[in-house]
């Protein structure tokens, strides 16, 4: 007997009862001639911000690396297992991609965690807690504004968290050079998911609407 959760079985069932025969002749197309996406997006595995609804995208048309709180670690050829910069890697020198798009979004978990002074780890080899160290300096920062709410340190801290990985891409030399020489283009965005509003960097200072 099958123990495969039975409601991603029904949906794929009402995948398969949907499939058009454009959808069925894109994927043999995609099977044949290979994946050849000019976007990549960086972002969240929070499964309540995912970029190919948000932009309407079919299968092929994103390379998409979903990650904790959508954060790009510095270029560090250390000899140890990099995800994220195996995934850069990639989209850059195998997919030739023109785009990488540092994608945030509203309430998030992973953000809150780093802004939580008393994070206690869910666990002893405590991933969550190393992985979000990265943001100590800007939580610590925005933490220390006594100012702002609650709030508005969780969004401030969302969005200047995809700055900081923007940055952080640019460590990486071949994305540095490429950058220069007009090759590849950097860009962040932030997704409010309780109204579905979708912002934008504008010269890499502030989020704004793109309309």
């Amino acid at each position: 007997m099958c123990n495969f959760p039975k409601e991603l079985l029904k949906g794929y069932k009402d995948y398969l009862r949907k499939r058009s025969d454009q959808d069925k002749e894109l994927l043999r197309q995609l099977a044949i001639e290979g994946q050849k996406p000019k976007t990549m997006i960086i972002s969240c595995c929070d499964s309540r911000s995912i970029p190919e609804i948000i932009f309407d995208k079919k299968p092929g048309e994103l390379f998409i690396v979903r990650n904790v709180a959508n954060l790009v670690p510095p270029y560090a050829p250390d000899g140890k297992q990099h995800g994220t910069s195996a995934a850069i890697e990639f989209a850059v020198h195998g997919l030739k991609i023109k785009n990488i798009i540092i994608m945030g979004h509203g309430l998030c978990g992973g953000i809150q965690a780093a802004l939580n002074e008393n994070f206690t780890p869910l666990e002893k080899g405590d991933f969550i807690g190393k992985w979000l160290n990265m943001l100590k300096p800007l939580a610590k920062e925005i933490n220390n504004n006594s100012q702002l709410s609650a709030e508005e340190k969780q969004i401030l801290m969302e969005q200047r968290s995809i700055i900081n990985s923007i940055k952080n891409l640019q460590t990486f030399p071949y994305i540095a050079k490429m950058q220069q020489e007009g090759d590849i283009k950097l860009f962040g965005a932030w997704f409010d998911i309780k109204e579905g509003e979708l912002k934008i960097l504008e010269r890499g200072e502030k989020f704004i609407s793109p309309f």
